[in-house]
């Protein structure tokens, strides 16, 4: 595990040896990410098989990937559980391995055990005004989304309600499809 008394630059953060742990960088400092469990796990993967089809030809969606994103005035590099990010934001013939370079349209958080609601909300409100277009907040055990927008309250999808967004175009899907997909529909 890495740890650090001083703070990292964002070069000194992508240089840091690997290990068995990923970290996301915050305030200077290497955090290590929380470990998925079964839930959160089953929820990525159903989420990756509903919206691969939908983002072909329209962009990318990618687990586990790191954003270079500014939080306070400071390089902050997170990971989010999934990333989606648009052709229009990164061409298609962007092909490097690295972070990706600028906010997404969409991040998605899955609340892990040992994460609460009000810790991923502040984590949101900090990709907003990142830059990030939308979040989504997944809670697998109230069975939840909760979709945070720049420019107005939070919303949060139940069951059978449809989310659909203009920024995310043709994209129609409920949280029942997506705990259904991941064997946790109550």
């Amino acid at each position: 595990m890495v740890t650090s008394t001083t703070k990292l630059t964002i070069e000194e953060f992508f240089n840091l040896p690997e290990d068995d742990f990923t970290y996301e960088l915050v305030d200077g400092q290497a955090i290590p990410k929380m470990s998925p469990k079964s839930f959160h796990s089953a929820v990525q993967a159903a989420l990756i098989v509903l919206l691969q089809n939908w983002c072909h030809n329209k962009g990318r969606l990618y687990p586990e990937w790191a954003i270079r994103l500014k939080r306070n005035g400071s390089d902050w590099v997170p990971i989010p559980d999934l990333t989606y990010i648009s052709y229009d934001c990164l061409s298609a013939d962007w092909i490097l391995d690295e972070a990706c370079p600028v906010a997404s349209e969409l991040a998605i958080e899955i609340i892990s055990p040992g994460q609460t609601f009000g810790d991923l909300a502040e984590k949101a409100t900090d990709y907003l005004q990142a830059g990030v277009a939308r979040v989504w907040l997944i809670d697998t055990k109230a069975q939840t989304i909760t979709v945070f927008y720049p420019d107005t309250l939070p919303k949060t999808f139940r069951a059978t309600t449809i989310i659909n967004d203009d920024l995310l175009p043709e994209l129609e899907i409920t949280p029942q499809q997506i705990f259904q997909q991941a064997g946790l529909a109550s």
